[in-house]
Parts: C-alpha cells; sequence; structure tokens
C-alpha cells in the first residue's frame, strides 16, 4: 500500500536537512495546512509549502527500498 503522510525521517532523507530541521519543516507544514499538534502531515501539505513535485515525492517514498 502507497504511503501518503510524511514523518521527519521522511523528510530529512527526502531534503538532506538534519532530523531536527526536518521536525520543524514538519512542523510548518501541518500548521499552514491548519491541522491541529499532533496530526499527520500528507504528501500534499508537505508539496504544497515546499513547492516540490507530490507524483516525484511519493515516488521517492514508495521506491521500493534497495539491497
Amino acid at each position: 500500500m502507497p504511503r501518503i503522510c510524511l514523518y521527519p525521517k521522511d523528510v530529512a532523507t527526502l531534503t538532506g536537512r538534519s532530523y531536527d530541521a526536518a521536525k520543524r519543516l514538519v512542523r510548518r507544514a501541518r500548521q499552514a495546512a491548519g491541522k491541529p499538534a499532533g496530526a499527520l502531515v500528507s504528501i500534499q501539505d508537505f508539496c504544497r509549502l515546499t513547492g516540490l513535485n507530490a507524483e516525484e515525492v511519493s515516488a521517492a517514498l514508495n521506491a521500493p527500498a534497495s539491497r
């Protein structure tokens, strides 16, 4: 099943930022979407804030793990 929610670890991997910077970015995406604290952040919420392409982010998150 494809993932639609982002976590700070995902954002850190996608953007190359530190984990703490990624937490702040996820928090900003949550606030920009008008969601309460603790609510999940979707790929769409994150992409609206950052301007990244949602299809590319989704493909990167849902890519099979390389072995």
